[in-house]
């Protein structure tokens, strides 16, 4: 039997490569992250240890420039993490929402999530833990690293949700691979 961790590498790497997108290193940030935030509590928190408790990305948003640089550079990376995480495993459940409550789309949660990546690659701490170089990728692959976990959510954690929104989601995100290759 394969362990968990394995697992995870494994089909998030074939669907980083299905999607075009060849990095291993950011294959293997990308399988730790969703480990990391698989546990209890995790999505809410900038780390394991951390007290403070964050209920949506805008709460993120607002701590972005904390006075802590080592804070400010958490909530940074973790402002990417939380938005890739909800937006690549559960991209259903965002348009859902979308249309119950009005909520915010994919497109959103794809800007927010660069935008992390972004600040967290131009961070000082980014470059002192050598995380600069993943964070940028991530960055600058977002798109496409929402649509390869999309894909993994679809055949592994949801196989049996058909609704019009999934479809129309994936014959758009198919067709902004296509152009993106």
């Amino acid at each position: 039997y394969a362990s968990l961790p394995l697992f995870v590498y494994v089909m998030v790497r074939h669907s980083l490569l299905s999607a075009g997108v060849s990095d291993r290193i950011l294959s293997d940030y990308l399988a730790a992250m969703l480990l990391a935030f698989g546990a209890r509590g995790r999505p809410e928190r900038v780390s394991e240890g951390d007290d403070e408790l964050y209920d949506s990305l805008a709460a993120l948003v607002k701590d972005v420039d904390a006075a802590d640089p080592r804070r400010a550079f958490l909530v940074c990376a973790h402002l990417g993490n939380r938005a890739l995480w909800i937006a690549g495993l559960f991209p259903d459940y965002i348009e859902q929402r979308r249309w119950r409550r009005s909520g915010p789309d994919l497109d959103y949660f794809e800007a927010l999530g660069r935008r992390g990546f972004e600040l967290a690659a131009k961070h000082r701490m980014a470059a002192h833990y050598g995380m600069a170089s993943v964070y940028a990728a991530a960055a600058a692959s977002f798109s496409l690293l929402r649509i390869a976990l999309n894909r993994l959510s679809d055949r592994l954690m949801f196989p049996n949700n058909n609704t019009p929104e999934r479809l129309m989601r994936q014959v758009a995100d198919e067709a902004r691979w296509k152009l993106a290759g």
